[in-house]
């Protein structure tokens, strides 16, 4: 596949990717266990919009779900495949990907912890899991952070790496812990940890569009300084680069973006680590080009994954952690198939 020779992300560019991110929303919305008439979503959507009453009102109920669970996919997707990007960028590390720190094995701990004790926030209704889950984020990164500076003043990609491993290691086996102790609980936790988007709400759509609007902005507007990454710190430097700050900006916004969607999705694998590739495969590794196309590569994957969650089995539901892991790993290794003989070709 021949390289595009453009370094911009153009309006061109961006019409594309949206026309392709409307279609996958709009099967998503019209297809499901009971797929949806377009008429019949039309007249519903006019009635939502307008505050009438819908023709027909369980239509108008099963939409109204199917636009809360498909947009927090598309921006669940979108979150995970620019942190990706951005982690395999800055770590210059193929295998790289948002939960590369364990910062989102982190989070997962802090939401299983929260369902399975019941830690609430006084007068905020349902915020228990999500403000733990952000809590332990950010405790995790402090932690990988604090550990990486104490061993090696230089903050080294490989020290960093290193400890994120080891502490997601820790981290999982404390999760196994407290599931073990979860009680009547272990069934829903359980399922949770596989990832689900089956009870999304309109507020959980507003907290992931306003994480992605900030969060996604930073690693955005870094994409000059992950290009200087690719040549190696020391050329980063000396082309102006504050590599330490870049490295703390792209890694904290990184750690938001996957402590929320951890928060409402629970653990959704593979989307981080694939999609980038593939995105690379398009348009080439400039950072202009390649995180605003593996944010909307991410959102489509992860809706088309949803989909086939939810309608593969019928009226019953797949976790869509499973669905994102078997399809990643299928394209992984495919990826990295086409890669060696590509290789081996060159040689």
């Amino acid at each position: 596949m021949q390289k595009t020779k453009r370094n911009t992300f153009t309006a061109a560019d961006c019409l594309l990717c949206t026309l392709a991110l409307l279609l996958a929303l709009g099967l998503c919305v019209l297809l499901g266990s009971e797929p949806l008439a377009l008429r019949d979503m039309a007249d519903a959507l006019r009635s939502m919009l307008t505050g009438g009453e819908p023709p027909i009102p369980y239509i108008a109920s099963i939409l109204s779900r199917r636009i809360q669970r498909s947009l927090c996919a598309a921006l669940t997707g979108a979150s995970l495949s620019l942190c990706g990007a951005a982690m395999q960028g800055l770590l210059r590390n193929p295998l790289a990907d948002g939960s590369t720190l364990g910062v989102s094995t982190g989070a997962s701990l802090g939401a299983v912890a929260a369902m399975a004790f019941g830690i609430t926030v006084p007068g905020v209704p349902y915020a228990g899991t999500m403000v733990t889950a952000m809590a332990f984020a950010f405790g995790s990164l402090l932690l990988i952070l604090g550990l990486a500076y104490a061993l090696d003043r230089s903050f080294s990609t490989h020290s960093i790496i290193l400890i994120g491993m080891i502490y997601s290691m820790f981290a999982s086996a404390l999760i196994n812990l407290v599931i073990n102790f979860s009680g009547e609980k272990i069934k829903s936790i359980t399922f949770w940890t596989m990832g689900s988007l089956a009870d999304s709400m309109y507020r959980d759509v507003l907290i992931l569009l306003m994480a992605l609007a900030v969060c996604g902005t930073v690693l955005l507007f870094s994409s000059r300084a992950l290009n200087a990454f690719a040549l190696g710190e020391d050329n980063a430097r000396h082309v102006g680069v504050n590599v330490k700050a870049v490295k703390l900006t792209v890694l904290i916004a990184v750690s938001v973006l996957i402590g929320v969607c951890v928060s409402i999705g629970g653990t959704i694998g593979f989307v981080g680590l694939v999609m980038p590739h593939i995105a690379r495969m398009l348009v080439g590794p400039n950072h202009r080009r390649l995180l605003p196309v593996s944010l909307f590569s991410g959102a489509i994957f992860l809706l088309l994954a949803d989909l086939i969650a939810r309608t593969l089995l019928g009226s019953r539901q797949l976790p869509i952690g499973v669905v994102t892991s078997l399809a990643g790993a299928v394209t992984f290794v495919v990826i990295f198939y086409r890669t060696g003989k590509a290789g081996n070709k060159r040689c």
